[in-house]
């Protein structure tokens, strides 16, 4: 069973790290737009992001594996699509499909080994299982970037469809029927499916990102943006309105009146915008200024995710030594010293690996060592039958905060620029072009340079937040707390992501 859904995993999240080393090609070959090159890796963001507490509710009224089969055979189809597109604009609609898949494996991947697995194991089930995430996200940039330097950028979609057939008929064969089950109200009757709520969330999303990026909306109109953000607010407030009033919403915002559960929310949220874009100006630096192959720039980004492999698997452990106050805070400190120090290291030459790598395995470490005791702080806070619906605003808000830091990063980074030199960004030739007169390279790399330092605010703002976390908030210290604790914990996997 684990290692059924383990093949699921690697597919998702080696396509979704493995795209960033690949974007310049792609919108170089298929002559993509700046705002057509955002949304290839936005559309897929987006609708992870606005599908992940819709499709765990379905999944408690419908059953976990059939909807979990349903988005391995979505995401695949939608890949091998992907590998085909022959315009910006087939990519970016098989990308959105790719992410409705997605977004399903996400949501059940831990659930349904929170079924299957008894309570003496599953917290090493589980803990490996982030495990696996964390070395898919490691392979990705070199694994996106070794495919395109050998095929093409097609050959990253493509290396992608056999491990989803893999995981297809793997999880078919051995994900019980019984897994999961459908939520019912005490006469039998299934619980309703708030749809309101699921409307009004995906909508707010969307208006939130088109606020975000306009260079993804300027060809259309150049107000749109001001008029999303309001929409943004408006489709916001009745959201919470409605979810108050509905009696099984998909979020129940008393939770978000408990102190301690919206200190770390805030924390995830702001950790995950400061920490998460990264990769994406790294990548874009060495291949837009350096010139670099997109190999080249897969190898130069792969201490993040060692960093964060790295300290996620030591993060249990100190958890029992140390309160999530000081283990969240120390985190968003390395998280912080790495962004500043990769900002300050940018030129408008190439960076020596040796010089950004430490930098860049700073933000990974800082980044692994915040996840565990975050995580666990949130599940220590939240009652016992609101759990599964905290670690799904967990993962929501985790989500929002890597669109958001997508978002931000690729609108500042070309702020200021000429047309041809937003395309020549994003293609991966800005150092090709006649631009070192009239400034736009330095200007280019300015913003990638705001861009950390902003970042890098963030982060620290979020080291704030932790600093507020209740002192009484602590791992239980007995064996018998650990395992009252430990299954309810586990359970609240069922709307999140590994």
């Amino acid at each position: 069973m684990f290692a059924a859904t383990a093949v699921g995993v690697v597919a998702v999240f080696l396509n979704m790290s493995g795209l960033a080393v690949a974007l310049p090609t792609i919108a170089r070959e298929l002559g993509a737009g700046p705002g057509q090159a955002d949304w290839i890796l936005l559309g897929y963001m987006l609708v992870t992001t606005a599908l992940i507490l819709v499709f765990g509710r379905i999944a408690d009224l419908v059953g976990r594996r059939r909807l979990y089969l349903a988005g391995l055979v979505v995401f695949t189809a939608a890949t091998g699509l992907a590998a085909l597109a022959p315009t910006a604009e087939f990519l970016i609609a098989a990308r959105v499909v790719q992410g409705a898949g997605a977004a399903a494996v996400i949501t059940n991947n831990t659930a349904l080994l929170t079924d299957v697995f008894p309570a003496r194991s599953l917290g090493r089930a589980l803990g490996w299982n982030v495990t696996v995430a964390a070395l898919a996200q490691l392979a990705g940039p070199l694994v996106g970037g070794a495919a395109t330097q050998l095929l093409g950028w097609r050959g990253l979609f493509v290396v992608c469809v056999p491990i989803g057939l893999l995981a297809i008929v793997a999880s078919a064969l051995v994900v019980p029927v019984s897994a999961g089950g459908t939520a019912q109200r005490a006469g039998g009757a299934r619980e309703p499916f708030d749809l309101p709520g699921a409307l009004l969330s995906t909508a707010m999303l969307t208006a939130l990102v088109l606020a975000l990026t306009p260079g993804a909306t300027a060809t259309v109109s150049g107000r749109l943006p001001w008029i999303c953000a309001g929409a943004t607010l408006a489709l916001f407030t009745a959201f919470v309105v409605v979810q108050a009033r509905r009696s099984h919403p998909l979020v129940d915002v008393a939770l978000l009146r408990t102190r301690a559960i919206a200190l770390v929310l805030g924390a995830v949220l702001a950790n995950a915008i400061g920490s998460y874009a990264v990769v994406l100006l790294a990548s874009l630096h060495e291949q837009a200024v350096a010139g670099a192959t997109s190999l080249r720039a897969g190898v130069l980004v792969t201490p993040v995710a060692v960093g964060t492999l790295t300290t996620s698997a030591v993060a249990g452990s100190l958890f029992g030594r140390f309160t999530p106050r000081a283990l969240t805070t120390a985190g968003t400190a390395m998280t912080a010293c790495g962004l500043l120090g990769f900002s300050l290291t940018l030129s408008t030459t190439a960076v020596p690996f040796l010089a950004v790598a430490p930098f860049l395995f700073l933000v990974g470490a800082g980044t692994g060592l915040f996840m565990t005791p975050s995580t666990s702080a949130l599940m220590l806070s939240a009652p016992a039958d609101r759990r599964g619906m905290a670690n799904g605003l967990r993962s929501t808000t985790q989500n929002v905060g890597y669109l958001l830091s997508t978002a931000l990063a690729l609108a500042f980074t070309t702020t200021g620029l000429s047309e041809p030199a937003r395309h020549a960004a994003y293609d991966g030739t800005l150092n090709t072009l006649n631009v070192l007169g009239s400034g736009e390279l330095n200007r280019f790399v300015a913003n990638i340079r705001v861009t950390g330092f902003v970042l890098t605010g963030i982060v620290v703002a979020g080291g704030v937040i932790c600093l507020a976390f209740p002192r009484s908030l602590r791992a239980p210290r007995t064996a018998d707390a650990v395992a009252v604790n430990a299954r309810p914990e586990s359970a609240t996997s069922r709307r999140g992501s590994p």
